[in-house]
């Protein structure tokens, strides 16, 4: 069937110093996680002179004295840092020496303009490698890290129930092997402007994932299970109706769907578990819409026993693949 179905100069550290120190190089101040750049042409090679600067007999100075020099001495290290161009480490010194003015009276420190304009291109270079670290480079939206990321912290959202769907394409090793890579590509883009569509017409905390390959993940959190499930099928249905003629000729698409919903404020569970715990149940329902005929969404009723949405209700034999489910692996399993 070719119509396939598929799914400057050195500052001192010190006023009263009278000649420069020679000391060990300091260890960089603990910080979280850093994105470097693919390419540094900064140097980080070790700084001499501030080990000993950065050395205080705390014995001779109350805490508010003895905050204030640390905090200068750390601003008299990252200008050190800045003018030899280690902006990273100066970057270092600077948080260092603004945490310690935080912690009480301590008169604020100058911070060179220089560095300040520095300091602002590194955040931003730092919020831009964050956000890539979270994008799927294919498509556009949401990765696998963002989702275990956003699940994990639904209750400090303060949201009470989070929905989540499952949708995986069907048979689209057809697509790829009929048609090309690039028509596979394609349609992995189309079908996330036509889902997130739909979600953002719903909820605009939701949001859509690729869960890896030719899978993705909805999120609908603070929406009823009635209106989840009502969304995830429109997708669906529209998903099989949109015209793929502009992508190939001849070519449809349709896909499979999971579904499930997860109430936090009755749940025993830790956000830690919420990922993994919700996601192994959402996927053992799409591996029920998959072995009932595909292009269909699968959902647990109130009573807990699975059904099919849609026109898809009326299918049989969906009891008896449910019943198989809590014995399949999670891996390995035949999907295409």
């Amino acid at each position: 069937m070719r119509a396939s179905t598929v799914g400057g100069s050195p500052h001192r550290a010190s006023a009263t110093t009278p000649a420069p120190i020679t000391v060990a190089p300091v260890p960089d101040l603990p910080d979280a996680p850093f994105h470097e750049p693919a390419a540094s042409t900064f140097d980080t090679q070790p700084i001499v002179g501030i080990d000993e600067a950065l050395s205080l007999d705390s014995t001779t100075d109350d805490d508010g004295e003895l905050r204030a020099r640390q905090a200068r001495q750390h601003e008299a290290a990252a200008e050190v840092l800045a003018d030899r161009g280690d902006w990273r480490r100066a970057y270092q010194h600077l948080r260092a020496a603004m945490a310690l003015v935080h912690l009480g009276d301590t008169p604020p420190v100058r911070v060179p303009e220089q560095l300040r304009r520095e300091v602002d291109r590194l955040r931003r270079e730092r919020a831009e490698a964050r956000e890539q670290s979270r994008r799927d480079s294919l498509t556009a939206t949401w990765n696998r890290r963002y989702l275990d990321e956003q699940l994990s912290t639904l209750r400090d959202e303060q949201h009470t129930s989070v929905c989540v769907a499952l949708v995986d394409v069907d048979h689209f090793k057809l697509v790829n092997d009929g048609y090309g890579h690039a028509v596979g590509d394609a349609v992995l883009r189309g079908l996330v402007g036509l889902m997130r569509s739909e979600i953002d017409a719903l909820v605009p905390d939701g949001f859509c994932a690729r869960y890896g390959g030719e899978e993705f993940a909805l999120v609908l959190p603070g929406v009823s299970r009635e209106d989840a499930i009502a969304a995830c099928e429109r997708i669906r249905a529209r998903i099989e109706g949109n015209d793929w003629s502009a992508v190939a000729p001849d070519l449809t698409v349709t896909v499979s769907l999971g579904f499930g919903c997860l109430d936090l404020t009755a749940t025993a569970e830790t956000t830690a578990s919420v990922s993994s715990g919700l996601l192994d149940h959402v996927d053992e329902l799409l591996y029920v819409a998959k072995r009932t005929g595909r292009n269909a969404l699968a959902y647990r009723d109130s009573a807990g026993e699975v059904r099919l949405a849609g026109p898809a209700s009326g299918r049989r034999g969906v009891a008896a693949v449910a019943r198989t489910v809590g014995g399949a692996a999670r891996r390995g399993r035949a999907r295409r």
